[in-house]
């Protein structure tokens, strides 16, 4: 069966488009409430990202959650992953996050968590959207869901995020330049690693409810690079709009992206002593990270792109690491979800434990050059089943020897198909791409 309204992360599109309106939201709150109310489950917390939109669609989904005879629990602006960990601690029926992620201002969306803090079963997914294509009604007053902010939300989770690392850890010495995105971690990453004693320059603390994302964060490192050079710090964090991203700058500037973190909290985990089987990274993951986790003695498999699906094969193995390239980084030994707070608290106890710069623990994996081409679709045909096609790319793999890889894949919101080739020789990795996104074209 396919979803109608559920993506692989929400819901989520343009405020005051589709689903994402006043009177919509409203009924999915609502939707929400009567499911989890049929199974006996009356209380729901609800926190947001700093979107200017984040204050109306709070409202809508209390009202609807009222109307459902459901009592709601609001958190106000909280990272998304705070919002998975109170739902746990608040021993919550469902966590709604009101957030569109990386996106600009003008989107907004809605996630869910499952009492454990995990993404919400696909039964339940569909038990809510059958609820929500029924007509609306009110259970009657003496039933209604009771309202209550709780107030003391950011100290809970600033707490979680510092019981992540030993408690004998300290980052004192550590000179660190913070990028928050203006988002939903502006007033909680600073706290937790002044705490923990490092010296904090914060960049994008200062929401407004429309520059969320806007030329700061993960998804835009460049000022964060600027400033760790001029402050000369040791380190810089991005983090994005709400929370679970993060990618790291070094102190000449350099990028260290979703693949190599993954690689230094594999790393810190041996270091440790720690019982870790395996990572799973993603079909965008670079293979440079898959040649140093096996060079590890690890497993690396690769998942389908999605955080859910990272989690899907790390409930799958067993295991307890994965994440992505962009920097949505899952630590099941330390959270339920992906977390960028605590993914840098990972890696920077690391650098405490061993002295080591972020530089020098990168510096066992070595990414191999990689190029994608988009590839309009032009007729109806599927150029993956051409004969042509798979000729070319059976040439292409004959020449990469084991030693790189290619992907072929269709967009999942685009008529396109993304040819993407990696390997050691960066110019025989452009040639192969252009050569396979010409037969795709042709085909």
């Amino acid at each position: 069966m396919t979803k109608k309204y559920f993506g692989t992360d929400g819901i989520r599109g343009k405020v005051g488009e589709g689903l994402m309106t006043a009177d919509q939201v409203l009924k999915l709150g609502w939707a929400v409430g009567k499911v989890l109310a049929s199974q006996g489950e009356k209380l729901v917390v609800i926190g947001k990202d700093t979107r200017i939109s984040g204050y109306m669609f709070e409202s809508a989904l209390e009202a609807g959650l009222s109307a459902a005879g459901v009592d709601v629990r609001l958190l106000g602006p909280m990272p998304t992953p705070g919002i998975a960990y109170l739902t746990r601690t608040l021993h919550a029926s469902a966590g709604i996050v009101i957030s569109a992620s990386h996106n600009p201002f003008y989107d907004n969306g809605l996630k869910f968590f499952s009492a454990e803090g995990s993404k919400l079963a696909d039964d339940l997914e569909f038990q809510i959207e059958a609820m929500f294509d029924s007509p609306m009604t009110t259970v009657d007053s003496f039933e209604l869901g009771k309202a209550q902010r709780v107030n003391d939300a950011q100290g809970r989770y600033i707490e979680a995020c510092k019981a992540t690392i030993p408690l004998t850890t300290k980052f004192t010495g550590m000179n660190i330049v913070i990028d928050c995105a203006n988002g939903a971690t502006y007033n909680i990453a600073p706290q937790v690693l002044t705490e923990l004693g490092a010296s904090v320059v914060v960049e994008g603390a200062e929401p407004d409810g429309i520059n969320i994302n806007a030329y700061r964060g993960s998804t835009h490192p460049g000022h964060l690079q600027k400033v760790v050079k001029e402050q000369s710090a040791d380190l810089g964090i991005a983090l994005d709009g709400d929370g679970d991203r993060l990618i790291m700058v070094d102190a000449d500037g350099e990028i260290i992206d979703g693949d190599e973190l993954l690689y230094i909290i594999a790393k810190a985990r041996l270091h440790s002593g720690d019982d870790i089987k395996g990572v799973v990274g993603t079909l965008m993951s670079n293979m440079g990270l898959e040649l140093a986790i096996k060079e590890m003695e690890l497993e690396f498999v690769r998942a389908n792109v999605g955080d859910r699906y990272v989690l899907e094969s790390l409930n799958q193995k067993g295991w307890m690491l994965g994440g992505e390239s962009s920097g949505h980084i899952i630590c099941l030994d330390r959270t339920t979800t992906g977390d960028g707070i605590v993914s840098a608290l990972q890696v920077l106890a690391y650098l405490a434990e061993t002295g080591k710069t972020l530089s020098e623990a990168r510096s066992g994996m070595k990414k191999m050059p990689m190029h994608m081409i988009n590839v309009p679709l032009n007729g109806q045909a599927n150029p993956l089943e051409s004969e042509q096609v798979k000729s070319v790319l059976q040439q292409a793999e004959q020449q990469l020897d084991g030693r790189g890889r290619v992907l072929l894949r269709p967009s999942g919101t685009e008529p396109l198909i993304r040819v993407m080739v990696e390997g050691e020789d960066e110019t025989m990795v452009h040639a192969l791409t252009q050569s396979i996104a010409d037969s795709v074209a042709a085909a």
